[in-house]
């Protein structure tokens, strides 16, 4: 692949080579943002999650397989993680599996792509596009080996993917938003 180089005011970064990437879950974080009650923000992240994708040339064509274990869902405190697992939401023992495969990549700016994919919750899939951003390549740990870092993020309505729970207050207050942001954060390897 020929190096398409891309300039910012403050580095000069290379799309990653093509090639197969194996993600580093060591250093990738599969998170997502919801609101409770008047609009505290709770963090979690799934522990337990794999995937890979492909830069193909030209870069439009690459692709990407991602899974996460349901079971594993963290928000840090168990009491709500257990929750989290059940009927009310992801429902982990019988949709133990959250997926994410690209239909599309399309360029906004040098740094900035729009990634369409089909998410699966609950076994329901539906299109999502993530605003998606290359980081850069730097070496890694290893000797002789490189690594590349995107960042990526969406919103979804939680609705779309049957999760339906919509306790409220007295007042009427919403306690869990139906909007969810995810955030994902990825370090990864050409494969050998």
């Amino acid at each position: 692949m020929s190096a398409e180089t891309i300039s910012t005011e403050t580095t000069t970064t290379t799309l990653p080579k093509a090639g197969t990437y194996a993600v580093d879950k060591a250093h990738t974080v599969v998170g997502f943002v919801a609101r409770h009650l008047v609009g505290t923000k709770v963090r979690g992240q799934f522990t337990e999650f794999d995937g890979s994708f492909t830069v193909a040339e030209p870069v439009e064509k690459s692709s990407l397989q991602a899974v996460a274990q349901a079971a594993s869902i963290s928000t840090g405190v168990s009491m709500r993680d257990d929750h989290l697992r059940t009927n009310d939401f992801l429902d982990a023992p019988n949709f133990p599996t959250l997926t994410v495969t690209s239909t599309g990549l399309t360029k906004v700016t040098d740094e900035e792509w729009k990634l369409a994919v089909d998410l699966t919750i609950r076994g329901v899939t539906k299109p999502v596009v993530f605003d998606l951003e290359f980081l850069g390549t730097g070496p890694s740990m290893q000797e002789g080996k490189s690594v590349v870092a995107f960042s990526a993020s969406a919103e979804i309505d939680r609705r779309d993917f049957g999760v339906s729970f919509n306790h409220s207050l007295l007042d009427g207050s919403v306690v869990v938003s139906n909007k969810i942001r995810i955030e994902i954060e990825v370090e990864a390897s050409l494969e050998d």
